[in-house]
């Protein structure tokens, strides 16, 4: 431990302690300098605005600070701010993950991008705050307040160029990429430049061996990180959501930062550095305040700019964010699930029939639904004499019963959640497979997101067809959606490997979105609105899905004759549509698993 007293080796700079500490020369209590007034003219580093001496003695980045309180006291405030900060800068790096993989997509991509950039800025700021060594209190002061103001307002403007240019099109598309990556390596600059101040505040306070200093601070910085890392997805998400959230993380880091400057290193700035630094703290504070008072008028902004003006249900579940429109004044019901078109009312029926149907060829008693919390699966499947049971596995309890009590998606799904033979649980589709009964369903229908969406992708790997494959009965089928096999179409493929590969023969089949010039309700079946909708930023449905319907033995595509005739699908046109996706085919793709997915 060095003592600040203890002797200078020769040749060396003199310490703050010798020149500086109590009773040296500009010292608090040295008589000639009892107030600010009587300091002299200098300031900063040796002769620097807002450095540790400004007295005119010979200090520099090796001084000890001039503290308020006892250096055992004043270091634990250290630790502390180190801890709060740390715990802000984590939060601010999961917010854009989850933003990220909100308005993007691809959570293992978009994590990649932001972890990946955030370290290597972290590691430009560390070089670059050594040049702020000598004004090591004011630039930790002023490094906060920059860094609560950007990472504060981050979410909300991330959000706002998604919202409000996400459907001009053209390099405005990759808005959100881009400002993703703006926003990742400027963060990760102002965290980086922390770490050098800190130590050195550290060093100031109460001189230690290198090794303990480093120690002490990087414990502090791990255990913040850990309670951030904690509290925003069991506190700051669902409690306050992901804008509010991180505008009072920047609240909190820009009063910690400020408080610890001008509470416990006032005196190494002048009187005009306080002041900047305070009116600096006090503008960042009055924007995070009237961003955070307008946040919920901000949000509903966004989401009409995003989802049109007829947005009449939005609700953010345990799992995702649910959003219906239309449904008024004769205008088509859409669901979009995490800001993506999951179900457009106009025709919904064509995708809902092209996967229910030809899986209800042969016995049906017994039907699992994995997905399909909407409810409109369900109503196909009931369309069909001879279902006894029909269980629905879906992962957000939440969108079951939006589906079961709002009055346009229950009249859309034709109250299919009131019938008795259906029975509804949450949970995970893997795990509820893994504890089902051997040959437990006639037929079961995965109704899952495109399999390049990270969360399903574990949903689509050999592992979980072999599951399907033990819980089929004998004579049983399986039907999958596959995800747009005109647009991705070696994902698609992908998935038909895989289930090869568990031991499912297959067919695959495609569906477009726009109605056939054939079939009973071509004329009244109205396709997707070509370009941007009336918003112009809504997403547009895709313009077809693919599917694969498999069994233990090589299965054939065809319809239920007992059933009542499909609206929107003939015997022909599904001949059709297996022979159009068969010309896609890719050939040779290796199947996809759990330690090793390849969509």
């Amino acid at each position: 431990m060095i003592e600040p007293h203890a002797p200078a080796p020769p040749g060396s700079p003199p310490s703050w302690g010798d020149a500086c500490g109590p009773n040296g020369p500009g010292s608090a209590d040295s008589p000639g300098d009892t107030s600010d007034s009587g300091r002299s003219g200098r300031s900063g580093g040796p002769g620097g605005p807002g450095g540790p001496c400004d007295t005119g003695g010979p200090c520099g980045p090796e001084a000890t600070a001039r503290l308020p309180v006892r250096p055992a006291v004043g270091r634990f405030l250290v630790l502390a701010g180190v801890f709060v900060c740390a715990a802000c800068g984590l939060v601010y790096e999961l917010e854009l993950v989850a933003l990220a993989s909100y308005l993007i997509g691809d959570s293992v991509t978009q994590a990649s991008v932001v972890l990946s950039v955030m370290v290597f800025a972290m590691g430009l700021g560390s070089l670059a705050a050594k040049r702020l060594r000598g004004l090591a209190a004011a630039g930790f002061g002023a490094l906060e307040a920059v860094l609560a103001l950007v990472g504060g307002s981050s979410a909300m403007v991330l959000y706002a160029v998604f919202a409000w240019t996400g459907g001009w099109g053209g390099l405005w598309a990759d808005g959100p990429r881009v400002l993703l990556v703006a926003f990742s390596l400027a963060i990760g600059v102002l965290i980086g430049a922390e770490v050098p101040l800190l130590m050195e505040l550290i060093q100031r306070v109460r001189r230690q061996d290198p090794g303990g200093a480093v120690a002490d601070l990087f414990a502090a910085d791990y255990v913040g990180a850990l309670v951030g890392g904690l509290a925003f997805p069991f506190v700051l998400l669902p409690f306050l959501g992901q804008l509010t959230g991180a505008l009072l993380t920047g609240t909190v880091n820009a009063a910690v930062g400020a408080a610890l400057v001008l509470g416990l290193f006032r005196r190494d700035l002048t009187r005009r550095a306080r002041w900047l630094l305070l009116a600096a703290n006090v503008v960042v504070l009055a924007l995070l305040a009237t961003a955070t008072v307008l946040a919920d008028d901000f949000e509903r902004a966004a989401r009409q700019a995003v989802y049109g003006q007829d947005v009449r249900v939005a609700v953010r579940t345990d799992v995702q964010e649910v959003v219906l429109t239309g449904d008024t004044d004769g205008r088509p019901l859409d669901l979009f699930l995490d800001g993506r078109l999951r179900v457009r009312g106009s025709d919904e029926r064509r995708y809902h029939e092209a996967l229910v149907h030809p899986a209800m060829n042969g016995p049906h008693a017994r039907v699992l639904v994995l997905g399909g919390g909407d409810g409109l699966a369900v109503r196909e499947v009931l369309r069909h004499p001879g279902v006894r049971r029909v269980d629905v596995v879906e992962l957000d309890p939440q969108l079951a019963r939006l589906a079961r009590h709002d009055p346009g998606l229950s009249a859309l799904n034709e109250h299919a959640y009131g019938d008795a033979r259906v029975h509804a649980g949450a949970g995970d589709a893997f795990h509820r497979l893994r504890s089902t009964p051997s040959a437990t369903y006639d037929v079961v229908i995965s109704d899952l997101p495109d399999p390049a969406v990270t969360a399903s992708t574990k949903l689509y790997s050999q592992e979980f067809y072999g599951l399907l494959r033990r819980v089929l009965a004998p004579g049983g089928r399986l039907v999958v959606h596959a995800g747009p096999v005109s647009a991705h179409p070696r994902a698609f493929w992908t998935v038909d490997a895989t289930l090869r590969a568990a031991g499912l023969p297959t067919v695959a089949y495609r569906v477009g979105a726009r109605a056939p010039d054939s079939g009973p309700d071509a004329a009244s079946e109205p396709g997707p609105t070509p370009g941007p909708d009336r918003s112009g930023a809504v997403p547009r449905a895709p313009r077809g899905w693919g599917f694969l319907l498999a069994a233990r033995t090589p299965p054939v595509l065809r319809l239920d004759p007992a059933a009542p005739r499909p609206r929107t699908l003939t015997p022909d046109s599904l001949a059709r549509d297996a022979r159009a996706a068969a010309r896609t085919r890719i050939p040779g793709l290796p199947p996809s698993t759990l330690v090793h997915p390849r969509y």
